[in-house]
């Protein structure tokens, strides 16, 4: 590697380390939003609500929005069903879980998402995609018993009434955001569409098909709780800028800057391990969450170790494939 690729490596490298940095806030802010007294389906649907304006100036950088509408128009079933699934199932599960379990704790078992990404291939692919490479189930095991280590390291050896409604709501959104990204983006694969839309506009995409969903989980989360505190808000719209916008902007920055380097493109992916480290420091810090001991703590750190792993095996698997390397960028996407 020349000293140019070299230092454009570590380029990427701290811009995936920043973007990691501001994903957290997903995690922190909704457990801000937890403790306050905020009703879970104003944290889920707020943050889409707000998104959506926020992402409207972007899009002029971004290949505009016409096309993606165009997409939408000619095939609306798939872009409303497979929003449905990678964004609203997706962020519905991580709002509910944050009224179970610490942030870091969240942000450790959302991290199966890599791993459900990969065991989603057979229910989608019909081609050589469906294959799930032995080195990486390897990895997605370790990350799955670092998960469950701290689980029941935060239970004391067992999981109470909440902790097993928050490790199953973060399963159900770990499974559902890849899926969603996934199935999307081979449906416009089948339609010729694929190379005409980027991430960015996928992500409009699936944020607009969202919204009637969002709109009637806003108008129950209305008549169940009443309206939201002015502080509720804030913290949505904060998630909605530092995740949404900030955080993919930067992500897909620093993977589009190394993406015909499987070594430095594993690396850039496996800063989104920085998550779980970012939301411990700031969760203990801020919210006086308990820093994880014993064998919690020692599952976060198999979960760091594996996803760092697996992020090295997926992208040398993608060297050399665009399309490999487009949906292994995808499933970062929200």
């Amino acid at each position: 590697m020349t000293r140019g690729h070299h230092r454009t490596a570590l380029y990427a490298i701290a811009i995936a380390l920043a973007s990691a940095l501001f994903f957290t806030c997903t995690y922190v802010l909704n457990r801000v939003a937890a403790t306050d007294g905020g009703h879970w389906a104003w944290t889920a649907s707020l943050r889409y609500l707000i998104t959506l304006p926020l992402m409207l100036p972007l899009m002029r950088w971004q290949g505009g929005i016409a096309p993606v509408w165009r997409a939408i128009r000619a095939h609306p079933l798939p872009w409303l069903g497979w929003s449905a699934v990678g964004f609203v199932l997706f962020y519905i599960g991580l709002s509910y879980a944050a009224a179970s379990g610490p942030s870091w704790l969240v942000a450790g078992t959302f991290q199966l998402t890599v791993v459900a990404g990969m065991l989603c291939a057979p229910l989608l692919y019909d081609d050589h995609r469906r294959r799930i490479p032995l080195p990486a189930l390897a990895v997605g095991t370790l990350v799955v018993a670092g998960v469950l280590l701290m689980q029941f390291g935060v239970g004391g050896g067992s999981l109470d009434r909440d902790g097993w409604i928050a490790l199953g709501w973060v399963v159900v959104a770990a499974v559902a955001y890849p899926l969603g990204n996934r199935g999307l983006l081979l449906h416009l694969e089948r339609h010729g569409e694929a190379d005409g839309l980027n991430a960015t506009q996928r992500v409009f995409g699936l944020t607009l098909a969202s919204q009637p969903a969002w709109i009637a989980l806003a108008l129950y989360a209305a008549a169940d709780a009443g309206a939201p505190s002015a502080g509720q808000v804030w913290l949505a719209a904060g998630v909605a800028l530092g995740a949404g916008i900030i955080a993919t902007v930067l992500f897909f920055q620093a993977t589009g800057m190394v993406r015909d380097n499987p070594t430095a493109l594993a690396a850039a992916e496996a800063m989104q391990a920085a998550e779980i480290l970012f939301a411990t420091v700031i969760g203990v810090s801020l919210l006086g969450e308990r820093w994880p001991q014993g064998p919690a703590l020692w599952g976060a750190a198999i979960v760091v170790v594996g996803i760092a792993a697996f992020s090295w095996i997926a992208a040398r698997a993608a060297a050399g494939d665009a399309r490999a390397v487009r949906e292994l960028r995808s499933d970062r996407g929200g």
